[in-house]
Formats: structure tokens, C-alpha cells, sequence
């Protein structure tokens, strides 16, 4: 598990990765913002060179995401469109899923309801 630094008194960024059936699962829980912008990133970049790079991440446990986050996971996207991989959005919360759509993420990463969407063929 890796997490950010306790800022302020926010609550920090929890991450947690797993592989199912060759799928890298990235769980995230907390807020992704400016402040924990950096860790994700390099979580999610970890790997991405690896062919294909199949990355599903897990948002259930985040309530809020702000542009930092766009930025993250575009990045994300970039990394692995090389690699005939994919990067896949989980269980976004309404305001989360709010913010990927109103932004346009939604028309380049596809986001499924549920952890067990994301992870079909």
C-alpha cells in the first residue's frame, strides 16, 4: 500500500495495487487533488511501458478528484496507448464521475459501475 503524506489534517491518499486475471488493479481511497496528484501518478505510471499494460482503477473510495486528477489519468492513457494496453475507470462516485464527464475523460478511458465491469474482456 502506498500512501501521501497526512497535509493539514486532510485525510491522506490510500492506494493499494493487486493483479486480477492480468489486469493491474489500482485502488485508490481519499481525495485526489494537488496534494496527492504526485503519488498516484507515479503508481499508475509504474508499469506502463510493460506490453500490453491493462491498468483498472478502482475509484469507489474517492469522493472527490479535481483537475489534478484529469491530468493523472490522461497521462495514464498516454503511457499506454503505445502498448496496445488500456486504462479502464471503476465505480467513480457521482461527483467523480460528474467531473470525468463534464471534462471529456469519459470519451477516451472508459468508466464501468462496478470493479467486475471494468475487468471483462
Amino acid at each position: 500500500m502506498v500512501s501521501d503524506n497526512d497535509v493539514a489534517g486532510r485525510p491522506e491518499l490510500f492506494i493499494e495495487e493487486r493483479f486480477v486475471d492480468g489486469a493491474r488493479v489500482v485502488s485508490v481511497r481519499g481525495e485526489i487533488d494537488h496534494d496527492g496528484k504526485d503519488v498516484l501518478r507515479s503508481v499508475l505510471l509504474s508499469g506502463a511501458g510493460a506490453a500490453p499494460a491493462r491498468l483498472v482503477v478502482d475509484l469507489s473510495g474517492v469522493p472527490f478528484m479535481d483537475s489534478s486528477g484529469i491530468n493523472v489519468f490522461v497521462a495514464a492513457h498516454q503511457a499506454v496507448s503505445g502498448t496496445a494496453g488500456w486504462v479502464r475507470i471503476a465505480a467513480a462516485q457521482e461527483p467523480v464521475l460528474r467531473v470525468l464527464e463534464l471534462v471529456g475523460v469519459d470519451a477516451v478511458i472508459t468508466c464501468h459501475p462496478t470493479l467486475e465491469q471494468a475487468l471483462r474482456p
